[in-house]
């Protein structure tokens, strides 16, 4: 009898084993590698949303796991392999200094499909994304050279590479072009998340003479030390930031990932995922300017936002001629557009901008 009811417990415990395994089997693993905590009120904040999206879009057809905090480098390839590892059908590195480690452990992994965020290079098995955010600066840069009094923008850099330096261009090309007196004083943080760091950087720029703030980096401390300090206007960065509107924040920049998530993990499930560039921008939708406040005067509103729509329909383009570069050469022609390729290498500042880019 004992051993009759070891033998009906041994299949049972089998079969549970067996179900368990069939489950988990049938369900595409999505991983996301995560640059800054997932609290951090903006870039990997809205990673995390997209993250959401994929569960709430499929249910129990989809696990998704992820790693915050991941430092760039090797860290970042020992959390991928591990990944991996683990089953993960689709795995999302989310920052630009993830690229040579995506590319490493996808060679390791050809079964496994990858996606890497802001970088340019590919594989069989890695495609890459990113949002066109120098769209919605160029619409930041309008109203912060309507909106300076004291003709000093701030801006608060992460890193010296091309997206950097491309939104910083549009946003002083628009600034100028409304108020040919502004300047920008550029502070480099390097970091991409650091409170303090991005807290000092502002408070640097503020005592400077800045009225007006940009940020390339993640966290709302740059926002927290505007409202301090008071008559400075500041724009959230990857998300929203609304809890400091309608002022210091009167408008933000908002990546939203969810669509292309949703997509791509469909893609892996239905068996049509192939290795391929995305980079789209205010008009597809994965670049959303945040609600412009009452802050801004109602004509500078309105003319904002008809800046969005001619980005938007494809009718202008932030990076049109006549444009010279920094030393004064030839950059773009009367008319003329940059191309992707000049814009995704972008190494230089436009003309009238103060400064050397950090090497």
């Amino acid at each position: 009898m004992t051993f009759m009811k070891l033998l009906a417990s041994a299949a049972l415990v089998a079969g549970m084993a067996t179900a368990a395994f069939a489950e988990s089997h049938g369900k595409t693993k999505v991983g996301f590698v995560y640059v800054g905590p997932v609290g951090d009120g903006g870039w990997t904040y809205e990673h995390n949303e997209g993250r959401l999206a994929v569960e709430e879009e499929f249910g129990d057809k989809v696990e998704t796991v992820f790693v915050e905090s991941v430092a760039e480098g090797p860290d970042s390839e020992r959390v991928m392999t591990q990944m991996a590892l683990d089953g993960a059908d689709l795995i999302f590195t989310t920052s630009f200094g993830y690229m040579d480690p995506t590319i490493n452990v996808a060679a390791k992994f050809p079964d496994v499909k990858f996606e890497h965020a802001t970088g340019y290079k590919r594989a069989d098995n890695v495609s890459t994304y990113s949002a066109r955010f120098y769209e919605g600066r160029a619409i930041q840069g309008h109203i912060a050279g309507k909106m300076t009094e004291s003709n000093i923008v701030g801006y608060i850099g992460s890193y010296p590479i091309p997206e950097v330096i491309r939104g910083i261009n549009s946003a002083f090309i628009h600034a100028r072009k409304v108020n040919p007196d502004v300047q920008f004083k550029i502070v480099w943080a390097y970091t991409w998340f650091d409170p303090a760091k991005e807290a000092d950087a502002a408070k640097v720029l503020i005592e400077q003479g800045a009225d007006v703030i940009l940020q390339h980096t993640d966290s709302t401390a740059p926002q927290a030390a505007a409202q301090e300090a008071g008559n400075v206007v500041t724009f959230g960065q990857a998300s929203d930031m609304a809890q400091f509107a309608p002022f210091p924040r009167v408008s933000s920049i908002i990546d939203d990932w969810a669509p292309y998530y949703i997509a791509r993990t469909k893609a892996v499930m239905d068996g049509t995922w192939e290795s391929k560039d995305t980079w789209d921008g205010i008009g597809a939708g994965m670049v959303g300017i945040g609600e412009i406040t009452d802050a801004v005067p109602a004509d500078v509103k309105d003319e904002a936002l008809a800046l969005k729509a001619s980005i938007a329909d494809g009718s202008y383009h932030p990076f049109t001629g006549p444009l010279k570069k920094q030393d004064g050469s030839d950059f773009l022609a009367e008319g003329e557009t940059a191309d992707d390729g000049t814009l995704a290498g972008m190494n230089f500042y436009v003309e009238g901008i103060e400064g050397d880019i950090p090497q």
